[in-house]
Order: C-alpha cells, then sequence, then structure tokens
C-alpha cells in the first residue's frame, strides 16, 4: 500500500508529545478488545514503520509485519525490535492457513481500495481472531482532518459500513466496536473528554474493532 506521508516524519510524529498521547489511546483500547496472552502469535498487515507492531511485540506477543512499501519497512528494521518485517501484498498474504494467532491492521485498511479482499486474507490466516483500527467518518477528527496532509488519501468508514464487511467474511459474526479520541488537540480539556466519554459511544475519530472466530 502506498502512503503520502515521509516515512521518517510519520514515525517522527510518534514521539512527539501529540503523538504519544494518541498513540497510547489507541493502543489501550485495542488491548482492551484482544486482550492476547504473551507469546501468542500476531501478524501485523500494513505495519508502515513499525509503531503498532513494536507495541504488540513490548507486551510479550509474537509478530510478524508486513508492508509493501520498503521505505516504511527500512524505517521498522533500523530499530531493535524481535519483530520479523516481510515485504509482501496485503492482497495475497504469503502464509498458510491459521498461520497465526491474530492478524492486526491499524488504520492500514483506510488506505486499501479493496478492505473485504484483504480482511478475507486476514481471516483466513488467523486462528483467533482480526483486530482493527480504522478512521471514523462519523467524527470530529474527520471534521478537523479530513483534508490534512497526514490522512490524504484515506478512506472514511462508519461502524455500520464496518459490521457489512464482517457480514461478508463469516455468516455471524463475533464482532466488538469501541472508539476513542473525541477531540483530536492535545490540551488539558480534550485529555479530560477522552477519559470521561465511554468508548462504546460510537463518534471517536479512531475506530478499533475485533472479529472474533468461533472456538
Amino acid at each position: 500500500m502506498k502512503y503520502s506521508i515521509d516515512p521518517s516524519l510519520y514515525d517522527a510524529w510518534y514521539h512527539t508529545n501529540k503523538g504519544k498521547w494518541i498513540g497510547n489511546i489507541e493502543f489501550t483500547l485495542l488491548m482492551k478488545l484482544l486482550r492476547p496472552l504473551a507469546r501468542q502469535s500476531l501478524l501485523d498487515v500494513g505495519c508502515g514503520t513499525g509503531y503498532f507492531s513494536q507495541r504488540f511485540s513490548d507486551i510479550g506477543l509474537r509478530v510478524t509485519g508486513i508492508d509493501q512499501d520498503m521505505a516504511m519497512l527500512q524505517v521498522a528494521k533500523s530499530k531493535n525490535t524481535k519483530v520479523n518485517y516481510i515485504q509482501a501484498s496485503a492482497y495475497r498474504l504469503p502464509f498458510d492457513n491459521m498461520t497465526f494467532d491474530y492478524c492486526s491492521a491499524i488504520t492500514s485498511l483506510c488506505f486499501i481500495h479493496e478492505p473485504q479482499a484483504v480482511l478475507k486474507e486476514m481471516w483466513r490466516v488467523s486462528r483467533k481472531g482480526i483486530i482493527l483500527g480504522l478512521l471514523n467518518r462519523s467524527s470530529l477528527l474527520h471534521l478537523l482532518k479530513r483534508n490534512s496532509q497526514g490522512y490524504k488519501g484515506a478512506r472514511w468508514d462508519t461502524p455500520r459500513e464496518i459490521r457489512e464487511w464482517c457480514k461478508k467474511i463469516t455468516a455471524n459474526p463475533q464482532i466488538s466496536i469501541h472508539t476513542a479520541v473525541w477531540c483530536p488537540i492535545d490540551n488539558s480539556i480534550c485529555r479530560l473528554v477522552e477519559n470521561i466519554l465511554p468508548d462504546k459511544f460510537n463518534y471517536g475519530g479512531f475506530i478499533a474493532l475485533y472479529l472474533m472466530k468461533e472456538n
């Protein structure tokens, strides 16, 4: 997948005060839904510079990250990390069925024209389920940032649309959807709002979805 931002600048944003704050909010919400066990395996699809791949690895998961953009992967590989990075297409994952416990795609599907095709591949190679991070069209983030450089070319979805995708992958999808990042401005008021509003209220800018397989 192609990104519209320089890999080094993209990665550096997560080290700013705002980037650290939002990154922590998003990862905390993903973990609330996923609840993985140490040493389980995870494939991070569209891993970019590896921010979330590394976060998953830091909590004890065995992580493989794939991306088609070699410039992004070079930044990811330059870090001191246990993550195994591979250049590959999300449309044709080079793994056997049920190779990984989980698959993740954190905002990467927002830059893919056929997300359902990629979801089917992720579903195929996972044993337990899929965790997604997506951009919410029904949010203040969309109103403020949809035309900014960092979001150029991104697709914004709604929880209702995403549920329809999942129904095309499995007949009776077991889905949990929560949202976060209500006000994408780093100040004390926005931080307070983030702590108060419930994450089941579907109007945060970041959608976290867990699609679970039946055991």
